[in-house]
């Protein structure tokens, strides 16, 4: 596996068909076109991508199709945590074995209130029993939709033990304070923010990149404001990101993204979901899109 993952990555959402089974043909175009349209790399199987609704099998079968379809594995930092560890080291290994830049591994996220030594331990031994030098592991702090947070001590506990294997952190926690504690406290770290919203002062501050869900939608706008963070335009791009992403969000962001896609390439097929998730109903797609006009947004192809 690679370590040098830098830039915007986009956790790619995942296409049905209408017996809800994965959609491996849209996915793969989905893949490639985000690469084309300024995407540095994708995160496939995050929370945007509905990982937690595919199984094993279909996690596999879609990332190989990927690969298959033209997309470097060197570009992909792939989910595969799951509470159960078997599950865990058969995803990392097979990611692992594509060659993949790396894997975004959640805590076990069932249980509740467990120590710093517990969750140390379910991370380690996914990583003895991976046994391999490629492994290269983006933590997942997304303690809002886990209920389990990956506090300082953890984090130092891994690099300690692990520091050629723990090399990254995805922080989605929303909370800049983390985020900046994480840049300051942890600078060997690989963090990347997982919401543009504070993308600029994150690169400021030392973050190699943003993996956030509107880049499925906006991967050239985010793309420009990381080529030009350090330049005299760079809160000017920030701002525009921003406004986009506050549309998106203005809506639930699995639904919200699929529909703009669906408007985008004049795809109904892009509007399937999994249970427990629903599509927004026609007010919201009506309010979706009069903010994402606000924003300067067009989902229209020009």
């Amino acid at each position: 596996m690679s370590d040098l993952s830098t830039g915007v990555f986009a956790p790619v959402i995942t296409p049905f068909h209408t017996d809800l089974s994965p959609d491996g043909e849209r996915f793969t175009a989905l893949c490639r076109g985000l690469i084309d349209e300024g995407c540095d790399g994708l995160v496939p199987f995050g929370t945007t991508s509905e990982a937690n609704s595919l199984s094993c099998e279909e996690r596999i079968d879609l990332l190989e199709a990927v690969v298959e379809g033209g997309v470097a594995a060197s570009r992909l930092i792939v989910g595969t945590g799951l509470c159960a560890i078997p599950e865990s080291v058969r995803l990392t290994s097979h990611a692992v074995g594509l060659g993949c830049a790396g894997v975004l591994i959640l805590p076990p996220y069932y249980y509740k209130g467990m120590s710093d030594e517990g969750l140390f331990r379910a991370y380690a031994e996914v990583i003895e029993r991976v046994a391999d030098d490629r492994l290269r592991i983006y933590l997942y702090h997304i303690p809002k939709v886990s209920g389990v947070a990956l506090s300082p001590e953890l984090i130092g506990m891994l690099r300690k033990a692990y520091p050629d294997t723990v090399i990254g952190i995805k922080d989605s926690s929303g909370d800049w304070d983390n985020t900046r504690m994480l840049l300051e406290d942890f600078p060997d770290l690989r963090v990347f923010p997982g919401n543009e919203l504070i993308m600029l002062d994150a690169l400021r501050l030392g973050a190699v990149g943003c993996i956030t869900a509107t880049a499925n939608v906006n991967a050239a706008g985010l793309a420009r404001l990381y080529a030009g963070w350090q330049g005299e335009d760079a809160d000017r791009l920030q701002e525009a990101a921003s406004a986009v992403r506050r549309a998106v969000q203005s809506q639930a962001m699995i639904p919200a993204l699929k529909q703009i896609i669906a408007r985008r390439d004049g795809d109904d097929g892009w509007l399937t979901l999994r249970p427990p998730f629903v599509g927004l109903d026609e007010g919201q797609t009506n309010a979706l899109f009069a903010a994402l006009a606000e924003a300067g947004f067009s989902a229209k192809p020009e």
